[in-house]
């Protein structure tokens, strides 16, 4: 769609929307920037735009009148799709993108996309870093936190770029075709939003609807909900498995101590497990997934395996902080949902005192209680959840609860019953809001009050 001239409803005044805003603006369309809550400052939504010169803002009710003079509405990921907006928006013929879409649209090169419930942003930073050690041109974009809108039209045909794809993002693609795509795992979560597992896996699956017999899709061979899609998605394009589990007969996988990938008749060791710098069996599985994204990019082995040993851990996941009175402290404040948790627990090799809770997004805690596995010695519980999540570690037999009112005092009392050999782990199982912008400011605001201990 050519967009010059035209009128274009932005629906979303947040870093999506304004990304979206100046993108258009660039093409020379007339953003519309709409947002649901009448309070909302214009003088602040003004402020974050590149240009503000044929704006249109509507704060509150969406009038009939701005609906008949659109002919594109873009949905900033934070909108959900079956507000009565949004249908309202449907009903009047008007095409739905996504920023994502947008920015696909306007933009060239190559794309590689990544998806998952957990280990995304890991696993697009290793990729992101394996192609600008190889390539030219790369971007790293999407939910990593850098809007795909903002780089789309600095793109060549030579540009490879790596975006980070949420479930929220993929509701509202029409195009969108990634050379690679990539499913790192399924498990529940958003539930909020997408109110039933079956809608969250249709969504998730939507990253490769557009991809073809030349494409290539990543999976996990060892999610019961991806291996059977992988099957389905032979008949159409190019599956790669990945396991850390078992030796498969084709794609990526552990095999004595090292990260072997096998196709055709070819086996080739990418990289000894004792050679990385990200621990536990999950950031296998990402590093997995980054290779072999790699390697059907075009990347020689040499030099993905020079890139993933030099690889640190992302910020906020299972990120070492510091040592105090023989005390090591980790922020895992990604640890947004109860399976992203469990991954933390899993990488712990100290006797743990664990801080969680937070926003509730429905989720359940059993298995993440179930997965401390006697590591655990005292939860530590803050935020909205904090007595659903005792109510179901007590029911699970796990009584070493603890309720505070902050992170600040969740830490204090960490500090006090630790004993020199432990592990402080702010993992949450939830999401940051209500308490905190984002999971970003969360981990922040713990490193900040163990630094002050």
């Amino acid at each position: 769609m050519k967009l010059t001239g035209k009128r274009v409803l932005v629906f979303g005044s947040g870093i999506s929307g304004i990304g979206a805003a100046d993108l258009l603006h660039r093409v020379q369309a007339v953003p519309v920037i709409y947002d649901g809550n009448e309070n909302a400052s214009r003088e602040d939504i003004l402020d974050r735009l590149e240009q503000t010169e044929q704006t249109e803002i509507v704060l509150g009710q969406l009038p009939d009148e701005v609906l008949a003079s659109v002919e594109l509405a873009v949905l900033s990921p934070g909108v959900p799709t079956d507000i009565p907006e949004v249908i309202r928006i449907r009903e009047n013929k008007i095409p739905v993108w996504g920023e994502v879409e947008l920015a696909y649209q306007m933009s060239r090169g190559r794309v590689l996309a990544i998806t998952g419930t957990n280990g995304k942003t890991t696993t697009t930073a290793l990729t992101g870093k394996i192609m600008e050690d190889y390539f030219p041109e790369v971007y790293v974009v999407g939910n990593i936190g850098t809007p795909y809108t903002s780089a789309a039209l600095k793109m060549t045909e030579d540009a490879v770029t790596v975006a980070e794809i949420s479930s929220f993002q993929l509701e509202t693609i029409q195009d969108f075709a990634p050379q690679v795509s990539a499913v790192l795992n399924i498990t529940e979560d958003h539930l909020n939003r997408h109110h039933t597992m079956e809608e969250y896996i249709r969504v998730k699956e939507l990253i490769t609807a557009n991809q073809g017999k030349n494409d290539v899709c990543v999976l996990n061979y060892e999610d019961e909900i991806l291996r059977p899609f992988g099957e389905e998605l032979k008949e159409r394009m190019q599956v790669v498995f990945f396991s850390s589990l078992r030796e498969l007969e084709q794609g990526i996988f552990l095999k004595d101590g090292g990260i072997v990938f096998r196709r055709g008749n070819d086996e080739v060791m990418v990289t000894k497990v004792r050679d990385l710098k990200l621990p536990g069996r999950h950031n296998h599985e990402n590093v997995m997934a980054a290779a072999a994204i790699a390697l059907y990019a075009g990347v020689p082995i040499e030099s993905i395996r020079n890139t993933i040993q030099n690889f640190k851990a992302v910020e906020h996941r299972i990120e070492y902080v510091t040592e105090k009175n023989g005390v090591v402290y980790y922020n895992d404040s990604k640890g947004t949902n109860p399976d992203a948790a469990i991954k933390g627990i899993q990488a712990m090799e100290r006797p743990t005192l664990l801080i969680g809770g937070g926003y509730d997004k429905q989720s359940e805690y059993t298995e993440w209680i179930q997965s401390f596995d006697g590591k655990v010695r005292y939860l530590v519980l803050i935020g909205q959840t904090r007595e659903k999540i005792e109510r179901e570690a007590h029911a699970c037999g796990f009584t070493s609860t603890i309720l505070a009112d902050s992170l600040e005092e969740a830490v204090k009392i960490c500090a006090e019953k630790a004993n020199p050999g432990d592990a402080v782990l702010l993992s949450p199982a939830c999401a940051s809001w209500g308490q905190f912008d984002n999971y970003e400011q969360r981990g922040d605001m713990f490193k900040k009050y163990v630094y002050e201990l």
